[in-house]
């Protein structure tokens, strides 16, 4: 296996700080590594460790900053010492909930947005790319125009039947024939999947304006009137899929060799793909059921981490989890901040932040391949 530890020229498209994270004998206890590479671990450590701090900064503002403000004195007291008064009401009832799903629904898209660019080594992948947001949102319309479904908190189990069935048949539709699921295939028939169920959402709601008028508000992405309910509903799914998206990072550096290189490296193809896309729908699927569809967030977020750490992913992904709750909760500050006595639904300000990125993704001449 001597053609397994040579160096990778950038032809073959393998960054060498991909080859290193997927080497044999990595950690083998008696094994040292290169000065160059602890340090450049204790740089990205570092990193992560600030982009915590600065995430627990914004969570302290969240539960501060809104149409009434409270001084951060004030914040920390009831935090720790709940006396009942007005704000200790505001901060336990609405503020803390509304911070936390913001938390949770933030890592869920930032992890699977970085998850899905690496399975399809497509850098402009989007977490609705294997249908599970159309999914989710189909499934909901039904509920609200076909059954008559009036409590948001029950928006929650049909955007997670809704997406885990889109995600379903676009693996299978991938995986017909004599080849495997390959990313093209997946991104195709999720594509397809999706503009299906896009065109049965617009019938059903335009159909009925009650119809329409209960989905816009779930539709528009908010944390807005979300209680701890709803987190204790996702948390589950959103814990699970978590834990399968960081345990693919090994597997997925040994796929951006190449799948012949990532074979030899030990690397199961199918298996790495179809947990990526169960990890995918039930991350997806849970922040969509929790806070509507909210775009851009796994877009944009993975390209800032790869920025920071490389291609490495399992660097990428921890810092996907910690840097996109930073943009959401961040994004519904100034979506809170900018519209008083109003707010402005963090989906819409996630738009008009995230498309400008897009855009610029998108004309860059030669865009790094995954």
């Amino acid at each position: 296996m001597h053609y397994l530890s040579r160096s990778v020229g950038p032809e073959e498209g393998a960054p060498v700080s991909v080859i290193q994270a997927v080497r044999p004998g990595r950690g083998v206890p008696g094994s040292s590594a290169p000065v160059g590479d602890r340090s450049k671990t204790a740089w990205r450590a570092t990193g992560l460790l600030v982009a915590v701090l600065v995430l627990l900064a914004i969570a302290l503002l969240s539960v501060a900053v809104g149409s009434k403000g409270i001084p951060l004195g004030t914040v920390v007291h009831e935090l720790f010492h709940y006396d009942g008064s007005d704000d200790g009401v505001v901060i336990r009832s609405l503020r803390i909930p509304r911070t936390l799903l913001g938390l949770a629904v933030g890592a869920a898209l930032g992890l699977a947005g970085a998850l899905m660019q690496a399975l399809t080594r497509n850098p402009l992948a989007d977490p609705g790319l294997l249908g599970v947001n159309a999914g989710a949102a189909a499934a909901v319309v039904t509920g609200i125009g076909v059954l008559h479904l009036e409590n948001p908190s029950g928006y929650v189990w049909f955007a997670l039947a809704g997406a885990g069935i889109a995600s379903v048949l676009v693996y299978l539709l991938g995986s017909r024939g004599r080849s495997a699921a390959t990313p093209v295939r997946l991104a195709l028939a999720g594509a397809a999947i999706s503009a299906v169920l896009t065109a049965f959402i617009s019938g059903l709601v335009l159909m009925d304006q009650t119809t329409f008028n209960d989905y816009r508000f779930w539709s528009v992405g908010a944390l807005a009137g979300r209680n701890l309910s709803v987190l204790w509903q996702t948390g589950p799914f959103l814990l699970a899929g978590a834990i399968i998206a960081l345990g693919l990072a090994r597997p997925l550096n040994a796929l951006a060799l190449g799948e012949d290189t990532g074979r030899a490296l030990g690397a199961h193809l199918g298996r790495t793909r179809g947990l990526g896309v169960v990890a995918i729908t039930l991350l997806c699927g849970a922040a969509t059921a929790a806070a509507g569809p909210i775009g851009f967030v796994g877009l944009t977020v993975p390209h800032m981490a790869r920025g920071i750490t490389g291609p490495d992913q399992r660097w990428v992904l921890p810092y996907s989890m910690v840097l996109a709750p930073i943009l959401l909760l961040g994004s519904d500050i100034i979506g809170r901040v900018i519209a008083r006595p109003g707010e402005i639904e963090v989906g819409i300000v996630t738009a008009f932040i995230g498309a400008p990125v897009f855009i610029l993704l998108a004309r860059r001449r030669r865009i790094a391949a995954l």
